[in-house]
């Protein structure tokens, strides 16, 4: 029986989003899992987006709170807004009561990965104040820490991301995730999905 891992984003310029299909992309490179991008839903009216220039959501299907519960492990993904996660994200997450109550989240594990406009911008503060969502159900925090190696201590090219997860910088929206920040994600995806596989146990194999 497979492993599923869900990465479950929120993306309003897509950056968020091609982190989210890397992060897919490693988990999955993974034999015994079953790795899906979900995408919680929107908040904003079309009008609003419309203002912000934001280009139309991609393909993955929106979940809902209850169907977090199949999952056997998980990757959270979200925009910064002044160094802590999309209200979107949060209200999605504000809607998991129900999930809470029973703890049917609890022991299982989950990753975090961002995306911030500038380096001081909250590439640690939004994954850290992130974290006490997963607490109060329970859950297993899983940070990457070093385990990317060499790509960890890039200080020649801006480079995204940190020990608590994989990330990029959009700047003024115009710049995209680079070679080596989807490297990140990759690898962030392939080591909770293996981490997730070997908490689930034998049922895995």
């Amino acid at each position: 029986m497979a492993t599923k891992v869900y990465i479950v984003y929120y993306s309003m310029y897509g950056h968020v989003e091609k982190l989210a299909e890397e992060i897919r992309k490693g988990a999955a490179s993974v034999d015994g899992i079953e790795a899906k991008l979900w995408q919680v839903p929107e908040t904003l009216q079309e009008d609003v987006l419309s203002k912000m220039s934001a280009p139309p959501k991609g393909d993955a299907p929106i979940i809902t709170p209850n169907e977090l519960a199949e999952a056997d492990g998980f990757v959270f993904g979200f925009p910064t807004r002044f160094g802590m996660m999309a209200a979107q994200f949060k209200a999605f997450l504000d809607a998991t009561g129900g999930l809470w109550r029973t703890q049917q989240l609890a022991g299982k594990p989950a990753g975090i990965f961002y995306s911030t406009g500038s380096q001081g911008g909250g590439q640690e503060t939004t994954a850290l104040t992130a974290i006490t969502q997963l607490v109060h159900h329970g859950m297993i925090f899983v940070p990457i820490g070093y385990t990317f190696g060499a790509g960890m201590f890039e200080m020649e090219k801006v480079k995204g991301g940190s020990p608590y997860g994989a990330g990029t910088f959009a700047g003024d929206g115009s710049r995209q995730p680079t070679e080596l920040e989807l490297e990140q994600a990759f690898h962030q995806g392939k080591y909770i999905a293996a981490i997730s596989k070997k908490l689930k146990g034998p049922a895995a194999v």
